[in-house]
């Protein structure tokens, strides 16, 4: 939690207002008993009507003072809490855009999900009560005994003996169940990762009949993040009744105590009132000061949490700020004994490739399925970084370059075909702001998609729906590749995007990005043979080592590896 304090800091009025408006009308609150007993001992006693009307005003007076003291604090407390959880989730955010491949797929999308939403919620509602209780309860309750120790001493003793009691209930409860709300949030993001995953393969569970199984498995998971709240909450349950048991106690014997002390004329009735007032005070107090302890434990636990995210430092690095000038007469792209551990792995992912790529070739990735064809395309543009070896791209290591002029210098489309909610228009900008409708319309007939943006009517101003929700994957995949053309980078990565196309549409965009980007370097991975046989170079990929390289004529002769995947795919006529 201290790790995140600092967000407060640009709330320091509103974090110091909040509080002292809060003690201005606790202690107004203080002095109403007191008013009270004057009301009886006097003005009651006296039978003086004037002056009981007299005392009735300052009890109005005090309670709207109190309430306009009130609402400044709720309003600064508020301000604070709002602003310390917009600064949280804008830094978490950017945070873990800034993690790499390796920290994401090892944390977990669900769980970051999860800590950006429900845990920053839970720190937030946890400031915001904070702020308005943390020194309001304490000074009521302390004050209160202070006050009742001005009226009788011995009267006072009931207090002194009380606090001490509730506070051993109050903090022994929390310490109890704090570590369990840990628990409770860890469970949610299993509840998380279930509802995840079948809202995103709901087609997949339809297809196989497997709802009621994926129904039963959601309830598992639910089930279990229900038992551990009942559990937590029953142990937080114990707090208010507990804490009125021992007040109740405590009211009991001050009352049995007053009016002995009445009797004998050391007390006054109205004095009685006062402190059994004082004592209903503190009752009050407590109660806020449990719910506040409890949502001060949900919200360690989340905090804590939040800072375990903050505390994973980027596996990728920026060695240098400045831009980097690329040498001349080397090759563009190279691969220098490269192997590659992925985290708790028992076996290298890639191990030992090495190969040089000139300008303008087009280089074939094939292998089968887990063989290390996309791990292999992520080390150009250091979505992952090399255990072993280094990826050269122009004669300077990738780890020297700004990652901003790498991934400017290369355009990648994966293998999941992704596009944003708005118009063609603005997807195809992503990779550049500025560019043209003549540029976009372009990167469209090389990526065969021009016929999207003519059948749809609205031309580039078709809105596309959240994940392209309202495109086929063809569609999907063809802008996809469009949008990585109008890039225009110097390295183009089609890592299995072009799945969804028949071997017609596929041949026709072959031979585009050929014909129209003579000077840009291409990697098609495929597990397709056809694709990437014509192929300037093929880079044959098995369980993460080479296992050939070369034309597609050599390969036949010299890779047993390549020669299996064509014999499987294509005739033996084709193959030759």
């Amino acid at each position: 939690m201290r790790k995140l304090l600092k967000y407060l800091s640009e709330y320091k009025r509103e974090s110091i207002m909040g509080p002292l408006f809060k003690l201005l009308e606790a202690s107004f609150e203080l002095l109403v008993p007191l008013v009270m007993a004057r009301v009886i001992d006097i003005g009651i006693k006296n039978h003086d009507l004037s002056y009981i009307l007299s005392m009735g005003g300052i009890l109005v007076f005090l309670g709207a003072i109190g309430l306009v003291c009130s609402i400044t604090a709720q309003y600064f407390a508020a301000k604070a809490a709002a602003g310390f959880g917009t600064s949280i989730r804008n830094d978490l955010f950017a945070h873990i855009n800034s993690l790499s491949y390796q920290e994401i797929d090892t944390i977990g999308t669900a769980t970051l999900i999860t800590r950006m939403t429900s845990d920053v919620n839970q720190v937030q509602s946890g400031v915001n009560l904070f702020l308005r209780l943390f020194l309001r309860s304490p000074f009521i309750v302390f004050g209160a005994m202070i006050m009742a120790f001005t009226i009788d001493v011995k009267a006072a003793l009931i207090f002194a003996v009380s606090i001490p009691v509730l506070s051993v209930v109050v903090f022994g409860i929390m310490i109890f169940s704090m570590p369990l709300y840990k628990k409770v949030q860890k469970q949610l993001d299993r509840v998380l990762l279930t509802a995840r995953e079948n809202l995103g393969g709901v087609r997949v569970i339809r297809a196989f009949n497997r709802q009621n199984d994926e129904v039963r498995r959601f309830d598992d998971e639910n089930g279990t993040l229900v038992r551990f709240q009942v559990f937590v909450g029953k142990i937080s349950a114990l707090m208010n009744p507990l804490t009125y048991v021992i007040i109740n106690l405590a009211i009991i014997i001050l009352i049995n105590t007053g009016a002995n002390r009445v009797e004998v004329g050391i007390i006054t009735q109205g004095q009685v009132v006062a402190l059994v007032n004082y004592m209903s005070q503190i009752l009050v107090e407590l109660v806020k000061l449990a719910n506040l302890i409890i949502t001060i434990s949900k919200a360690l636990a989340c905090a804590n949490r939040i800072s375990s995210v903050f505390s994973i430092e980027p596996g990728i690095k920026q060695t240098n700020q400045n831009e980097v000038k690329e040498e001349t007469d080397v090759p563009k792209l190279e691969f220098d004994q490269v192997s590659l551990f992925y985290q708790g792995a028992k076996a290298e992912s890639l191990a030992g490739i090495g190969f040089q790529v000139m300008k303008g070739e087009t280089i074939g990735i094939i292998g089968g399925t887990g063989s290390g064809k996309t791990t292999l395309v992520n080390l150009i543009p250091r979505f992952y970084d090399v255990s072993q070896g280094s990826v050269k791209v122009g004669g300077i290591n990738v780890k020297d370059y700004p990652l901003s002029q790498l991934r400017k210098l290369v355009g990648i489309v994966p293998q999941r075909a992704v596009l944003f909610k708005g118009s063609i228009r603005e997807n195809m900008q992503w990779g550049k702001r500025e560019a043209s409708d003549e540029e976009i319309y372009r990167a469209l007939r090389i990526a065969q998609a021009k016929e999207i943006v003519d059948e749809k009517g609205e031309g580039l101003d078709f809105i596309i729906e959240a994940g392209g929700k309202n495109l086929s994957g063809g569609q999907r995949q063809r802008l996809t590749i469009a949008r990585a053309i109008v890039k225009d980078p110097q390295i183009l990565i089609l890592d299995d995007s072009a799945s969804a196309l028949d071997f017609a549409t596929d041949a026709r965009l072959r031979k585009a990005i050929k014909e129209e980007t003579k000077d840009m370097t291409v990697f098609l991975v495929s597990q397709r043979a056809s694709t990437i046989r014509n192929a300037d170079r093929i880079v044959v990929l098995d369980d993460g080592q080479m296992a050939g390289c070369g034309k597609h004529g050599e390969l036949i002769e010299s890779c047993e590896v390549y020669r299996e995947i064509c014999l499987s795919q294509l005739s033996e006529k084709e193959v030759q």
